[in-house]
């Protein structure tokens, strides 16, 4: 209570100081291709000799001169423009800048497969940086996605920091265009996207934009779902930075530090910023520490070249969870919603049973040429290498039995040091291991543009990308013991290996693998070619793109170093995307738009190689995908908005899930084909401003996702590939059951109003419904098995922004409260069976996050 009355009397006091705010001009200065905005544009009052530049979200004010009403807006790059001020009016509102004939501002669209207004036939949303900074606090980087129609973002699996996910028209991550500057970043292997290895875009991004289904990239990315195009911070015009600090519940506690040189008159410009955050989290043992780095180096080389490296990771460590419960079991805990069982005491501190670390630096070439006034070039080298896995117990059973009291106290991790050291051989008994996923990653992806006339532009490129996972299990912590004893005999284990046929006798140290280990390599060959018309009112494009997938698995613990079939054979996927689509604009304020396509794409590697073996299995096919969607559009000075219709068909899912045998009490391999589902929806979306300081905007998306086909049977195999006895279990009815794990009714309402020039408050309402829980396809034999559904919740945010001068520096104070009303409410849920019934007393759950409220000062110099 008494944190929640600190921020409302800071909410008090941002009101209390800008009453003396005075009158002035306002506007927004924006990119007229891209409508994005464009910060450091130099504003000066012609006749006045008063100068002011716009901000990093493009907006601007500068203080009124008697005598002066014309506006000089100016930005390298881009064609100055002066602008009339009316009498009496002081919201210019947006002012487009449109870019001169030597920058790289076009190409460098081609090469991010950005979404134009009005004109690329998708839907879009587009999150700025100003509502990044404002609505962040310590909401994580999907969450910032939540009032967008379609998507369904929270913290994920046990609400561990950078656990968050996201699902967009019902499709996982995994089914969900990634890309940051234009390059995916996906999971080569099984498509996922794993958001602690990016959890300092909060910082960089000047922009995401939401491409919803079929997207506007060039490349065949796995957008079924949609794309998720992130624009980060590249080298700011104008010299400065700032420092920002936060403090928010629960130790949240962040520190950023950003500086850029500006442009040098030899077209050098440099940018840097690192942060560090860490924290204890909303649920009991799940503390972290992260940090995010980030750089930009630019060079002007003439009027057609630019060169830009950039790279940017994350380096984190944070505690996780692995283990849901039914909703009786937390409301008997005395830590309620907040129960975590998966952390003990070691040496009188909090230790995790179950964390996650990690480092994903990227690093990427950008090279721009313009060739001529009809055709350009854009290239990007990229490359990142991950290190870091999770960590876990070697018998989960032997630790969350082994408490300091009863089942809801932490585990005695003390106990378990003191069972090892008894030992008088030396070897652990309990331990903690670690899964490792280390990659190397590198990519080649280039785009030429060529102008056939006013009318049609011709577009091609490649995209090559090369990638090899390097998985295997590890010892992480003895917990006092010596070594971890490992005798390999070939038999079928709970994990995915049993042991290491070339050392039989294994003494594995700290660090030492153990279990399995094996590489998993992956190829990528790409190309493109898209037409693109614009004439008049009209706009049209159509594309073709094709790829070749290969697969290869090398596992150095099932086969001995001699035996050649330690390396699989080579197997290739061959997919292609082809899509086109159509915008009119009808008049300044209506416009109309369509797209179809198709694509097949090349299952998942766990799904090639079933069982963890070196084998192909040759039940995985290609994906096939049909989708199309209808749009329409109006756009006037106050008021905006969107309706969009989609179908999407999903034929050949390849699906792998776990599978425990009761008769063997063993885990499998169970490998779906001819899965099929169907996700089609309509969404509305608005955004109002009756007067210049007040803004409102909703949505409401409502979908109809449901697995449309039964699967005749699943293939089960162990980790050596050997099939259960049978060899499958099946039918599983699946047709006709709804897609869980994202609400299928999602609603939201927001508003910002402007108290004064300098003060701003606002509120987001968002509301989830229709939610269904996600379940395991083998356990649906037989037939009305229906999944329980999660009861419908409600949410409200609120925040302001105050910006100050201290000493003549610009600065901002900001507040957030997130789950004001703390609302208790189940945000992820997985569907068990007890005698054919699904119901609230058997799905094991994960609650979302109560109320958090962070405070932060930002300081520009």
């Amino acid at each position: 209570m008494k944190k929640s009355l600190l921020v409302f009397s800071l909410l008090l006091q941002f009101v209390a100081l800008g009453a003396f705010a005075q009158q002035t001009i306002r506007g927004k200065v924006i990119d007229s291709l891209t409508k994005e905005s464009l910060p450091g544009a130099v504003i000066t009052l012609k006749g006045a000799g008063i100068s002011t530049s716009t901000t990093s979200d493009g907006n601007f004010s500068i203080k009124k001169q008697d005598g002066s009403n014309v506006l000089v807006i100016s930005y390298i790059g881009y064609n100055r423009k002066e602008v009339v001020v009316p009498a009496g009016k002081t919201d210019l509102g947006q002012i487009t800048l449109t870019s001169s004939s030597n920058t790289m501002d076009e190409v460098m669209i081609v090469a991010n497969s950005i979404a134009i207004d009005r004109k690329t036939p998708v839907a879009l949303s587009v999150v700025n940086s100003e509502r990044i900074a404002e609505k962040g606090g310590q909401q994580e980087f999907p969450e910032l996605l939540k009032s967008v129609p379609g998507i369904y973002a929270t913290k994920g699996t046990g609400g561990g920091f950078g656990d968050s996910r996201i699902n967009m028209r019902g499709f996982q991550s995994a089914n969900i265009a990634v890309m940051i500057n234009g390059i995916p970043v996906n999971d080569m292997e099984d498509g996922r996207v794993f958001w602690s290895n990016w959890a300092g875009l909060n910082d960089v991004t000047s922009s995401i934009q939401v491409q919803r289904g079929l997207g506007a990239s060039k490349v065949a990315v796995p957008s079924l779902g949609g794309t998720v195009n992130i624009q980060t911070r590249t080298t700011d015009v104008k010299k400065g930075g700032f420092i920002y600090q936060g403090l928010g519940s629960y130790g949240f506690n962040k520190t950023t530090f950003s500086y850029s040189t500006g442009l040098t008159d030899k077209g050098w410009a440099f940018s840097a910023m690192g942060s560090r955050n860490v924290g204890d989290g909303y649920v009991n043992g799940l503390a972290y520490e992260a940090y995010s780095y980030f750089f930009n180096v630019s060079k002007i080389i003439n009027d057609k070249h630019t060169l830009s490296l950039t790279g940017f990771g994350a380096p984190q460590y944070h505690a996780s969870r692995f283990e849901r419960f039914t909703l009786a079991y937390y409301q008997d805990a005395p830590q309620g919603n907040k129960f975590n069982p998966n952390y003990g005491i070691l040496d009188g501190k909090e230790k995790t049973i179950s964390g996650n670390y990690y480092h994903k630096p990227q690093v990427s070439l950008n090279h721009s040429w313009i060739i001529d006034q009809t055709s350009s070039l854009s290239t990007a080298l990229y490359g990142s290498m991950g290190r870091g896995g999770n960590e876990f117990p070697n018998n989960a059973s032997l630790f969350l039995n082994t408490r300091t009291g009863n089942k809801y106290t932490p585990v005695d991790i003390d106990a378990l040091v003191d069972l090892n050291t008894a030992a008088q051989d030396g070897k652990a008994v309990a331990y903690l291991q670690s899964y490792r996923n280390d990659h190397v990653w590198g990519g080649l992806m280039s785009t030429y543009k060529k102008k056939l006339n006013d009318k049609i532009d011709l577009l091609g490129g490649v995209d090559l990308r090369q990638y090899k996972g390097i998985h295997y299990n590890s010892v992480r912590n003895l917990l006092g013991a010596e070594y971890v004893l490992e005798v390999y005999n070939g038999a079928p284990t709970t994990s995915r290996g049993a042991g290491n046929i070339n050392n039989p006798i294994n003494m594995a140290k700290t660090g030492d693998k153990i279990g399995f280990y094996y590489d998993g390599l992956v190829g990528w060959q790409g190309a493109f070619v898209q037409g693109e018309y614009s004439y008049g009112d009209l706009s049209a494009f159509i594309s073709l793109s094709g790829s070749n997938t290969s697969y290869q698995r090398v596992d150095h613990f099932k086969y001995l170093d001699s035996d050649p079939a330690r390396k699989s054979a080579k197997v290739n996927y061959f997919g292609y995307q082809t899509k086109g689509g159509a915008n009119y604009n009808i008049d300044q304020h209506h416009n109309v738009f369509g797209n179809v396509g198709y694509f097949e794409k090349a299952p998942i590697f766990e799904a090639v190689f079933a069982g963890y073996q070196n084998k192909k299995n040759a039940d995985a096919v290609s994906e096939k995908i049909l989708s199309y969607e209808l749009g329409y559009g109006y756009r006037s000075t106050k008021f905006s908005g969107n309706v969009n219709i989609y179908r999407t068909t999903w034929k050949d899912r390849s699906t792998v899930n776990p599978f425990y045998d009761q008769a063997t009490q063993q885990f499998y391999t169970a490998n779906l084909s001819g899965v099929d589902a169907l996700h089609q929806g309509v969404e509305v979306d608005f955004k109002y401003s009756p007067v210049h300081f007040l803004t409102i905007n909703g949505m409401l998306s409502v979908g109809d996702w449901k697995w449309d086909s039964n699967v005749p049977k699943a293939v089960i195999t162990d980790v050596n590939g050997a099939p259960l006895a049978g060899g499958s279990i099946g039918p599983l009815y699946m047709k006709g059951l709804k897609v869980g794990d994202q609400p299928q009714t999602t609603l939201a309402l927001g508003a910002s109003f402007d108290v004064t020039e300098d003060l701003r408050i606002g509120a987001d309402y968002n509301y989830f419904g229709r939610y269904y829980s996600s379940f395991v396809p083998t356990l649906i034999t037989s037939e009305n098995l229906v999944p329980w559904q999660v009861p419908s919740y409600s949410l409200v945010d609120v925040n302001a922004v105050f910006k100050f001068k201290f000493a003549g520096i610009k600065s901002s104070m900001f507040a957030n409260v997130n789950n004001l009303l703390g609302t208790e409410y189940i945000s992820d849920s997985n569907a068990q069976f007890n005698n054919g019934i699904s119901d609230v007393n058997n799905a094991s759950v994960y609650y979302g996050a109560g109320r958090t409220w962070t405070v932060g000062l930002k300081v520009n110099f």
